[in-house]
């Protein structure tokens, strides 16, 4: 049996992330869509437009995300709601780039690629793991959220097409 030792000068708390399981996808992915689906009658039907919509969600991502910061353990609604937060939001910032600069999507999603390796790069770097069953720091835990936001970008832009 191994074991893993944290040592940091920050504070420790519960893990803060669920055990990934088929549930855990099946919730992922009902959350993401819902919230894709949101994004998108805000943007289109309400008519907030591309880049509106894109400002109201990353208020509400940070809003989350703090919440989400000050618990010391994984508490299901915060947790779901930054989930869903945080893939709507990059998901527009794909769609801003993409409809709004003209970025094509292969470009963008390199970008995102070498982020990603980046982000996992210092991550290693500075905390020797890059599991998701030891986020009982704040380190880690802002590690994990920047891994999902950089990785939510790679899907293609919403399906409702180019933003008007």
């Amino acid at each position: 049996m191994t074991t893993t030792t944290v040592t940091t000068t920050g504070r420790r708390m519960l893990n803060k992330v669920p055990e990934v399981t088929v549930y855990f996808w099946i919730i992922k992915i009902l959350c993401t869509t819902v919230g894709e689906s949101f994004a998108d009658y805000i943007n289109e039907t309400l008519g907030f437009g591309l880049t509106n919509t894109t400002v109201v969600f990353s208020v509400a991502l940070v809003i989350a995300l703090v919440a989400q910061f000050r618990l010391n353990r994984y508490v299901p609604g915060i947790y779901w709601l930054s989930v869903v937060l945080i893939s709507v939001v990059g998901t527009l910032l794909t769609d801003n780039l993409t409809d709004g600069h003209n970025v094509p999507l292969w470009i963008s999603s390199t970008v995102f690629a070498v982020l990603l390796a980046a982000v996992f790069g210092i991550w290693y770097a500075r905390e020797r793991t890059l599991s998701i069953h030891t986020i009982v720091t704040t380190p880690r835990e802002s590690f994990y959220w920047l891994t999902v936001l950089v990785t939510s970008p790679s899907a293609p832009p919403s399906a409702t097409g180019p933003s008007s």
